[in-house]
């Protein structure tokens, strides 16, 4: 991939964003929308302007996937998320696993044994107890297949009619035992960027199941525990940069995560990026970018460039990881940037996830 630009019009279209993106988050909006739980610029500028603002503390100005901190000589991986996707059942997996899925993978990407999780649910009256059940089963299932427990939780009830069906927050502890030490700040120009697989298998699979629009294809969520995936990187070498696992938002929202918290350009290459045909079918039908469907079982790694290659073939050896690939380079400028080469050769930027085309999608 080539490290120098095409067009004077990309540099300048960088430049503008770079200046936009230099600006402090402000919050613009009188109410919540959908777009503020998109995990797009609308989320952004909500957590920043306001949550990162009000709790202030070296910890959570990381913005990490999970705190990471000391106690009495343990080095420890704190992650809470919340789950509200809709429909809560759906090919590959439900609302259950995924809870436990992806407070998994957010301790997997600081690079933490998970041990163990809280389970917190939000019931609404009149919800099937046949329905809880299968979850609460789907859950302990995927407790198991993940090597964590689910250690404690609560239960709430609402009046009919003031939620829908089931939410559920699922906190996770895991500790690190490994000498790394991962977080988006750390990308350096000249590292290599890593995709665990296909993109988008997800976010089509639950567009799929709401019936709302004739999609055909064989569709089915990616949800995943990916801690053993890890465990096989780091394996190889303690010196990976940044893992992040693209849920809401996407590849894209990823990316410009790292690049922000760097300071540096990521620069990828369209043809290098897996999508499956039944995806990117869908995807063109509805108008939207694969780059910012969420996934709920592949990870973004930042490595050094020489030993890139030995690490994608460990993942490749892996049930997860059979579709590794390098999809690009870290550049030192512009800073805080996405660059995508494109299939037919053209270049343009890369931004963050505006609005939200597919709301309640984990």
């Amino acid at each position: 991939m080539s490290t120098r630009f095409s067009t004077d019009a990309v540099l300048a279209q960088f430049e503008k964003i770079e200046l936009v993106q230099q600006q402090r988050a402000r919050l613009q909006d009188t109410q919540i929308t959908l777009s503020h739980g998109s995990g797009g610029k609308a989320t952004h500028n909500l957590i920043q302007a306001l949550f990162a603002d009000a709790f202030a503390n070296p910890l959570l100005d990381q913005l990490d996937d999970g705190a990471v901190f000391d106690v009495n000589g343990a080095r420890l991986a704190f992650t809470t998320d919340s789950y509200v996707v809709n429909p809560i059942f759906f090919a590959g997996g439900d609302i259950g696993e995924l809870a436990v899925n992806g407070t998994v993978n957010d301790l997997a990407m600081c690079g933490a044994t998970p041990l163990f999780l809280s389970a917190g649910f939000i019931l609404e009256e009149g919800f099937s107890m046949d329905d809880l059940a299968r979850i609460v089963r789907s859950m302990a299932r995927a407790a198991e297949r993940a090597g964590v427990k689910i250690v404690t939780g609560d239960t709430k009830v609402v009046h009919r009619n003031k939620a829908d069906k089931i939410f559920i927050n699922t906190a996770g502890v895991g500790v690190i035992t490994r000498d790394v030490s991962l977080s988006a700040s750390n990308a350096r120009a000249g590292d290599k960027i890593i995709l665990s697989g296909s993109i988008g298998d997800h976010g089509v699979t639950i567009l799929a199941a709401r019936g709302e629009l004739e999609l055909e294809g064989d569709f089915s969520s990616d949800t995943a525990p990916l801690n053993d995936l890890v465990e096989t990187m780091l394996n190889v070498t303690t010196e990976i940069r940044c893992l992040k696992d693209p849920t809401r938002g996407g590849v894209a929202t990823s990316l410009n995560e790292i690049a922000k918290a760097a300071g540096v350009t990521m620069a990828i290459d369209e043809r290098a990026i897996p999508v499956r045909a039944e995806v990117r079918g869908a995807c063109e039908i509805l108008g939207i970018d694969p780059l910012y469907i969420a996934n709920e079982g592949k990870l973004l790694a930042v490595v050094p460039s020489n030993c890139a290659d030995e690490i994608v073939n460990a993942m490749r050896a892996h049930p997860l990881g059979r579709d590794a690939r390098v999809i690009g380079q870290v550049w030192a400028e512009p800073k805080g940037l996405v660059f995508l080469q494109t299939q037919i050769g053209g270049n343009r930027v890369v931004d963050m996830l505006v609005g939200d085309p597919l709301p309640r999608i984990c």
